[in-house]
């Protein structure tokens, strides 16, 4: 019994008749199938089908024969497939952290950069807390990672811009008509600061308040800037956020920038030293190229 016969089997089964599945299925002549039918059922020793007015119809050994010709034919393109899998050498993988909102600047970069090992690898891409694309560059299971610079023991950052941070407020609050908020204009305004998850944020906002002489206790304190986005909208308050949030602010949200020399806060990426990746090491190695053309992203200065 071979291959070919389940084949002509299952496709006369599902169909219901000789001549459309000869045609439409199998592209072979009509008498040729037919013969192949009979050799089967010969081999088998009993009738498979019945040939009636209605076209084909099993016969309760055709129903018996078909699940298992199905699966023999499912098991033979498993086979097939685990071959040509395993002749296959396996693409090696590049995976790439990204600090959550920063994948809008830094990821054309990264594809241009590696544009002629991408056809060659499994590259990943994920976005995350900037603690947790450190924790995951720190296990091995990130190569690459744009975080703020969170010490971790064999992390090792390189700083690729510094951004300003600026006032987000509602588009509606009597500061969003001045072309820039100044620190003392906080005074008096609820303001949202941050929790311990973005810790390295927190240290630069609080340290530019108390440098400008402000003291405000922050109304509520937020994990991430999706949070900080929609207390602003909910609670009209004002937060402290570095500029590539403003592509993503909604229009009942603006930007203003802050008076005076802003406070900036340093994005880098994260790589471990003892990570041998030849794809790694092609990224470092354009690594000035991407320090040079700085963010991609458009900013929405309004």
């Amino acid at each position: 019994m071979e291959l070919r016969h389940l084949r002509y089997f299952v496709a006369v089964a599902e169909e219901g008749s000789v001549t459309v599945a000869a045609e439409k299925r199998l592209h072979t002549a009509q008498p040729s199938l037919s013969r192949q039918l009979r050799d089967l059922e010969l081999e088998v020793g009993t009738q498979l089908f019945t040939r009636g007015a209605r076209g084909i119809e099993l016969t309760p050994a055709g129903r018996a024969f078909l699940d298992h010709a199905r699966l023999a034919l499912s098991q033979a393109a498993e086979a097939v497939a685990a071959a040509r899998r395993a002749a296959r050498p396996a693409k090696a993988t590049f995976a790439v952290g990204f600090l959550t909102g920063q994948e809008v600047d830094w990821l054309p970069h990264v594809t241009q950069i590696l544009r002629a090992e991408l056809p060659n690898i499994d590259f990943k891409v994920s976005s995350l807390y900037s603690p947790d694309v450190a924790d995951a560059l720190q296990s091995g299971e990130l190569d690459l990672g744009f975080l703020r610079v969170e010490p971790r023991p064999d992390v090792t950052y390189k700083v690729i811009a510094k951004e300003p941070l600026v006032a987000i407020l509602p588009s509606d609050h009597h500061l969003a008509k001045e072309a820039e908020v100044a620190p003392a204009d906080l005074v008096g305004e609820s303001l949202i600061g941050f929790s311990d998850v973005p810790h390295v944020l927190r240290d630069v906002v609080d340290t530019y308040l108390r440098q400008q002489g402000v003291e405000i206790t922050p109304s509520h304190r937020i994990d991430n800037f999706a949070m900080g986005i929609s207390l602003v909208a909910s609670t009209r308050g004002i937060a402290l956020l570095p500029t590539y949030v403003e592509p993503l602010l909604p229009w009942s949200v603006v930007s203003r920038p802050l008076k005076g020399k802003p406070p900036t806060i340093d994005l880098a990426v994260g790589y471990r030293r003892d990570n041998k990746s030849p794809v790694l090491e092609t990224f470092l190695a354009g690594i000035g190229q991407l320090i040079a053309a700085g963010p991609a992203g458009v900013r929405n200065t309004g």
